[in-house]
């Protein structure tokens, strides 16, 4: 694009501080201009693609290479090409990816919203909030539930687990319920991704 509109006459000082790129990568660039993988592949890709109506991932066109071409190639080395090439499959997946959330709907009592959308308190122990993130690790995935103080800005409570069930619900509760000073009152807003029952919640009340 820079190459292009320098030669209509553009001054290329412009056209790199405007594109934010130094002089010396533009040259390098110029010098190196980087080759399509696996250009010789193309017509073959293409071919396979264009045998159904909404094409085919590149997993079908990696292994039909194999089959036919008798080529080593990858399949991320195949799902590469594709990108350059502009092929993109038309099927959609059976069920989209969706983040980690165990809210399945109004189950047992349900409590009254008495926080809202107003996050602010005049000191701690007054308003508190809580969920549970989802972490990928090299191991497996954990599950961090914290509980914010909005006023003090801390993390009051925690529990760290390696599944998101009740038990690391009420884990939870039974630490917030040992950290709540004397005589405390706390009003706590529950996030979409917290499953806590009604008993456990009558117990951190009545606390």
């Amino acid at each position: 694009m820079v190459a292009e509109l320098s030669g209509r006459g553009h001054k290329l000082y412009d056209l790199l501080e405007v594109a934010g790129l130094a002089r010396s990568s533009y040259y390098y660039a110029l010098a190196h201009p980087q080759q399509p993988t696996r250009a010789y592949l193309r017509p073959k890709v293409a071919q396979i693609f264009s045998r159904t109506p909404n094409g085919c991932g590149h997993r079908q066109v990696a292994m039909c290479l194999r089959a036919e071409e008798g080529v080593r190639i990858a399949d991320k080395t195949v799902l590469k090409m594709m990108r350059q090439m502009g092929l993109r499959c038309g099927i959609r997946r059976e069920r989209a990816y969706h983040r980690y959330n165990s809210y399945k709907g109004d189950v047992g009592q349900s409590f009254a919203n008495i926080i809202g959308r107003n996050f602010t308190a005049t000191g701690p122990w007054q308003k508190l909030g809580t969920d549970v993130t989802e972490f990928k690790l090299s191991f497996g995935k954990a599950y961090l539930a914290p509980v914010y103080d909005f006023a003090s800005k801390e993390i009051v409570a925690h529990s760290i687990s390696m599944c998101p069930n009740l038990v690391q619900q009420q884990e939870m509760l039974q630490i917030l319920m040992d950290a709540k000073p004397a005589g405390g009152r706390a009003d706590l807003a529950l996030g979409y991704g917290v499953a806590v029952s009604a008993r456990d919640l009558y117990q951190y009340a009545g606390r």
